[in-house]
């Protein structure tokens, strides 16, 4: 019966988003509305909407099971993240907004020259298509395991069906449809995770002050690592890592950025990110809470946990441990983070590659809505095609291969923005493709260098490491 209920949810929940996207698409659903929402965006729907997209379908299963591995020293992280937004702010967002951007790599033409430009969208591109189907794909491969393999139904119909949803109330309106629908799934989200939450501690037998305690005193609640410089989750480390995380996957990331330029004004900008930026830590906060909440009544009622971290909540929220209603609390949460980040990153890629690679801008308006619905199909046909391809390799070690190698790809674009930004020089344009693929590899060399033999292991940091050698070898090959 739970399956015919969820079903149902689904098709409610889905025809929500599309009467939204009918809504916001009936006055508009020109170029200007898709890229940048015509510039009329409620800062405090936007704010909303960010924390949605941040926390992806994987972030909802990941973040509560790696508290078995590092207890919650993650909260490092997520302390530098607020200090990140708040550098966007005063930095990025000024400077986004005084150029009147659409593509935010469009600042690379302009200071440093056309292979810079399309070097840093390249990247992007790259970088966001893979990593935002990969987790797709692990979100998709949940629900199809414990959801419609009832139904008999393929993985591939599953696939195509959830990307042709997401295209369906995105094509219109693109950004100007998605500062809602993301609103609504980031409230979905939270309030599945409260309810998940709450339903712990009942199973638990605990009132709110019992629950308190109980988090307090488990060997996981453990914050801050300041011993270990060794450990990847050294103060240090994870704090000033969190920072240009930020700076990177949010301040230099059109899926991001095109929300924050789809506001009134600057200042409106501003405020969306401070209220976003201290709205994302607490969040995470109750994400952690709930994984130390699951060790612990693992423990104590001596049921055993899967190998797998990623497995943990998936595994309570469907055996019945909690009840047989929270599978469908389960499926809320998990759609809405995966939804809210798959359909902002299948906005941003259709927005780059149209304005940066096709440089649709120069175009007449017909033609070139034309030209952006059709790129929106084939990057939503790439997006499966991508996934079934995960499907047929059919590794997870493949799949974090290929988070590895989508994270490196960020470093040379903070190399680019930070060289442009803090520096008068101008680098030789026809070198800069080469620096910015050579960076990566020589991280990852030095990354397996010092793993093999001087025992250290890079986590976080290698981002500001490729960053500092994409600036080193701009530098070089600047003109004196």
């Amino acid at each position: 019966m739970n399956n015919y209920i969820i079903l149902f949810i689904i098709a409610v929940y889905f025809g929500i988003l599309l009467l939204i996207a009918w809504i916001t698409s009936r006055k508009s659903s020109g170029n200007d509305a898709f890229f940048l929402g015509n510039r009329k965006s409620p800062w405090y729907i936007v704010s909303i909407g960010m924390v949605g997209t941040s926390l992806s379908g994987v972030t909802f299963v990941s973040v509560p099971g790696m508290v078995r591995s590092i207890d919650m020293t993650y909260m490092q992280t997520v302390l530098g993240f607020f200090f990140g937004y708040i550098l966007i702010a005063k930095v990025l967002l000024p400077l986004y907004y005084k150029l009147q951007l659409t593509s935010i790599y469009s600042y690379l033409d302009e200071r440093i020259g056309r292979h810079s430009y399309k070097t840093g969208a390249s990247f992007f591109l790259l970088s966001k298509i893979i990593g935002a189907a990969a987790r797709l794909y692990l979100v998709v491969l949940i629900l199809q395991h414990y959801v419609f393999s009832v139904w008999n139904i393929p993985f591939a119909i599953t696939v195509i069906f959830s990307i042709f949803l997401v295209w369906l109330y995105t094509f219109r309106s693109g950004i100007k449809t998605i500062i809602w629908t993301d609103t609504l799934q980031a409230l979905c989200l939270v309030a599945m995770l409260i309810v998940i939450i709450w339903q712990v501690k009942d199973k638990m037998q605990l009132d709110f002050g019992g629950m308190v305690q109980t988090l307090r005193e488990s060997p996981h609640f453990r914050i801050f690592e300041f011993n270990d410089w060794h450990s990847t989750q050294h103060f240090v480390k994870q704090f000033f890592s969190g920072i240009f995380i930020t700076i990177v996957m949010t301040g230099l990331d059109q899926d991001m950025m095109q929300k924050n330029l789809s506001c009134k004004n600057l200042k409106d900008a501003q405020k969306n990110m401070y209220t976003y930026g201290f709205a994302f830590t607490p969040v995470n906060f109750l994400f952690l809470s709930l994984g130390v909440l699951l060790l612990t009544l693992a423990s104590r009622q001596h049921i055993e946990l899967p190998v797998l971290n990623d497995d943990i909540l998936p595994m309570f929220c469907t055996s019945g441990i909690l009840g047989s209603s929270i599978l469908i609390f389960f499926t809320i949460g998990i759609i809405a983070a995966a939804f809210s980040s798959a359909d902002s990153a299948l906005t941003a890629l259709t927005t780059s590659f149209c304005v940066d690679i096709l440089g649709i801008q120069k175009e007449e308006a017909v033609k070139a809505k034309r030209t952006r619905l059709m790129a929106h199909l084939l990057i939503s046909i790439l997006f499966a095609v991508i996934i079934l391809i995960f499907q047929a390799v059919n590794s997870r070690s493949v799949i974090d291969a290929i988070y590895m190698i989508a994270s490196y790809t960020y470093g040379p674009l903070l190399g680019l923005f930070v060289f442009g930004l803090f520096t008068k020089k101008l680098p030789r344009d026809k070198f800069v493709p080469y620096i910015c693929i050579i960076s990566p590899l020589i991280c990852f060399a030095i990354y397996y260098l010092t793993k093999q033999y001087a025992g250290y292991t890079f986590g976080y940091e290698m981002l500001m490491l490729n960053g500092a050698i994409t600036f080193a070898g701009l530098w070089m090959a600047s003109i004196k």
